[in-house]
């Protein structure tokens, strides 16, 4: 396993995204389309788009590139797998300002994405919090090999989480 991040990520309207280069833009329903999870959106190829609870502030993110596809871990309230095509060398998280965080090494071919998310209602709830303020709400973002199969919400337990996979399935 390697930690490529762990740290706070700067969202706004309770996004950030992964995406091959900075100018790529992705409308939130271009990237559900056709899924049944609202959190991690991976209809295009070389982008994700990420669903937070907290609408503004800061999250707090860990980034893992694994080999093989890591043990679900029970401490996580909601968890999604996507499948996801990198088609150019490496991919980068950014916050909602657009400011890259960290390189993902990916090389180009296909993974599956776990995204996980504990206390969405809490950062829901709280809605911004400032600078100087702790996290609220936590995600973990992991990328491994694996063939292109259909998205999946493998455990859902917030109202916000709920709220946004009713999102995707009506797009």
């Amino acid at each position: 396993m390697t930690q490529i991040f762990d740290g706070r990520l700067y969202v706004h309207y309770g996004q950030a995204y992964v995406r091959s280069n900075a100018q790529e833009t992705s409308e939130l329903p271009d990237c559900f389309q056709g899924q049944t999870n609202g959190l991690c959106g991976a209809a295009m190829s070389n982008a994700l788009f990420l669903i937070t609870g907290l609408h503004t502030g800061h999250v707090q993110l860990s980034v893992d590139v694994l080999d093989t596809p890591p043990p679900l871990d029970q401490t996580w309230e909601e968890v999604v797998e996507v499948p996801f095509r990198m088609n150019g060398e490496g991919a980068f998280l950014y916050d909602w300002n657009g400011e890259c965080v960290c390189k993902i090494p990916l090389s180009p071919g296909t993974y599956r994405v776990r995204y996980c998310a504990r206390d969405m209602d809490r950062g829901k709830e709280v809605d911004s919090i400032l600078e100087e303020e702790k996290p609220v709400d936590f995600y973990s973002l992991a990328f491994w090999p694996a063939d292109l199969v259909p998205d999946v919400v493998l455990k859902q337990t917030s109202e916000i989480a709920a709220y946004w996979h009713e999102y995707a399935k009506s797009l």
